[in-house]
Parts: structure tokens; sequence; C-alpha cells
């Protein structure tokens, strides 16, 4: 559509299938990458994605399924990449198309752990896309939600206005409205930093703290955000109450939808962080946020972060939840 050409979304989970039902609805085709191919038969048969959303119908006669990344790079023009971070470098490990001219949308709402940057420089410093081509997505938006059309607020993070305004011309439907942005790092730090908080919050619930003190580690959290990522992002006229930031951050952090919130929940039940990832069925990218992080401060801005440290300590020093709640509760104003 319009600068952004022929849309090929990467991936096939939930969140990638709501995008997916709003490009149909405003796209005539688009390229679906799906990595297996009995899955790419069952959503042919079912009209739908046979694991995720299974309730939502999709028109898979407009859809061009291929489990050939390199295909599905070779037909579009711009990549809505929808793959958890801990699964993004094995994905694009297999590309040896050229996608340096290629629009990329990061719908990822994660960090790439491995070495530790958000996934629009990952585009950048592997693939050479320029950085007018990347694009982000932000907001308080649960997939399960806005493929019910609930009523629903996207942020979509460019340099280039041109091409914010353009994918949001691509997903604008009565119940999706969508706001434009040159932040595109600052929306990806905050995409990132929400899930550790609320994996907070979830872990808050699970040891039955309190409404009163989860409200408090979320009002002390949305300062936190604000401290790194003004550290890492500068940018002079962000506003951290804003939707894309605080938000995103309610919503992950209050949702019965929020996985982070379930698997930080299950933790402060007192279950052991093995166990609670076990159990999980998607993947939380908070816990792997909450590594890189705290690598990424340490390395560079060393912005005073106590929440990210104890969430931090519990799930990789073996802290227990309690004590380190307790600690951190010290530092709340």
């Amino acid at each position: 559509m319009d600068c952004l050409g022929r849309i090929a979304v990467i991936g096939s989970g939930s969140w990638a299938t709501a995008l997916a039902k709003l490009l149909l609805r405003n796209c005539d085709r688009i390229v679906w990458y799906v990595h297996r191919e009995e899955r790419i038969a069952e959503f042919r048969r079912c009209g739908h994605n046979p694991v995720y959303l299974t309730d939502i119908p999709l028109d898979v006669g407009r859809i061009d399924f291929t489990s050939d990344i390199n295909g599905a790079c070779s037909e579009a023009d711009t990549l809505l990449v929808v793959v958890p971070s801990p699964f993004l470098t094995a994905t694009f490990d297999k590309l040896t198309v050229d996608i340096s001219g290629h629009n990329v949308v990061s719908a990822v709402k994660g960090i790439v752990p491995d070495s530790n940057i958000i996934v629009t420089d990952y585009f950048e410093r592997h693939f050479g896309v320029g950085r007018d081509n990347v694009l982000a997505v932000g907001g308080p938006c649960h997939a399960e939600e806005v493929a019910l059309e609930r009523l629903s607020y996207l942020t979509i993070g460019c340099r280039d206005t041109a091409k914010s305004e353009a994918f949001c011309r691509c997903i604008d439907s009565p119940t999706m409205k969508t706001i434009v942005s040159p932040d595109v790092e600052g929306i990806e730090y905050a995409a990132v930093l929400k899930n550790v908080y609320a994996i907070a919050a979830g872990m808050i619930s699970g040891m039955r703290s309190g409404d009163n003190f989860k409200a408090m580690m979320v009002s002390n959290a949305i300062r936190e955000m604000e401290r790194f990522v003004g550290a890492v992002a500068p940018l002079g006229n962000r506003d951290i109450d804003r939707s894309a930031y605080l938000g995103d951050l309610l919503v992950t952090a209050y949702s019965r939808f929020s996985r982070n919130h379930n698997f930080g929940a299950m933790i402060g039940k007192g279950y052991s962080v093995k166990a609670a990832k076990m159990e999980m069925e998607m993947v939380a990218e908070g816990y792997y946020g909450a590594e890189s992080i705290t690598r990424i401060n340490n390395a560079g801005p060393g912005a005073d972060m106590p929440i990210l440290r104890c969430v931090y300590s519990i799930l990789y020093e073996g802290a227990n939840p309690r004590n380190a709640f307790r600690v951190v509760a010290e530092t709340f104003s």
C-alpha cells in the first residue's frame, strides 16, 4: 500500500494473527511466512490459525502462505516481523536474499537476546536496512482484544512520517485507531521494559501482596522506564505518559491476557522459574528482557533501576520473591 508495497507477515503466533486480520481488511493480498508446512495445510483447511486465536476466521484465499523465509522476503516490499525475540535470529539466519531495500516493521515487543539490541537495530546492523525504513509498533494492544475488534490504539514509530502513516492506513479500522510517532527506539525499549514490570506485577499478584502495593510498583516502574529510555535513547519531547509507554505498561501489568503477568504470578505462587517457563504455552518476553536490559544498563547508561534489579535477582539469581520485593519496596516513593 503506497510506499510500503506488498506486505509479508513473518511469524504465526497470536499477535501475528491479529495483525494479519487487520491487514486483510485493507490490503488485497498478503504474504504470510509460517515455518511449518503442516501448519500451513491446517490453515488452509480450517480457514483460521489452527493453534492461536482459533475462533478468528481469516480469508485464506487472499493469503499467499510460504514456509520459505527467502521466498516470503523476495515476494514482499515490507516485512511485518512478529516472531518472538528468542527465535528472531534463528528465523533470519536462514535469509540469503538482500532485504536492505525493504521496509521492516517490528511488532516483536522484545529484544534480541544474543546481542542485546532492539529489533530495528538488528535489521539495520545485520541486513543494512536503512534507518528511515524501520518501523516499530507499540501501544496497549492485546492480540485477543484486537482480533475480537474491541476498540484499541497502536502507535507506529518511524523517522519517515509518510511510511508510518502508510502503515497506519494498512491496519486502520473502526476499532483500531493509530498514532504516528518518530520515537522508534523509545517505543521499542519501553515495550521490552513493560514486560519486565508485568512480571513484577504478576509476582505481586501471586504473592497476594495487594493492589495497593502493585499500584505503587507500577507508578515507580514508569519513572524507572523514563530514566532508562531517556538515557539510552534521548529525545527532547518524549512524553512517558503517552499510550505507547504508560498505556502499554498498564495493560500488560494488569490484564488477564498478559502472558508476562501470568508468568510472574506463577513464580509468586511458589513455582520455580524453570517450572513456570515449562508451564507457559507462549513465550514470556520479559524473562529474556530482564537479562538483556540489565546487561545494557550495566554496560552503559547506569540508570537507577531497582525494580529491574529485583526481577532479575529472582529470575536469574534464585532470590526469594518476598525478600526481594521487601527490599525494593524501601526504594518506592
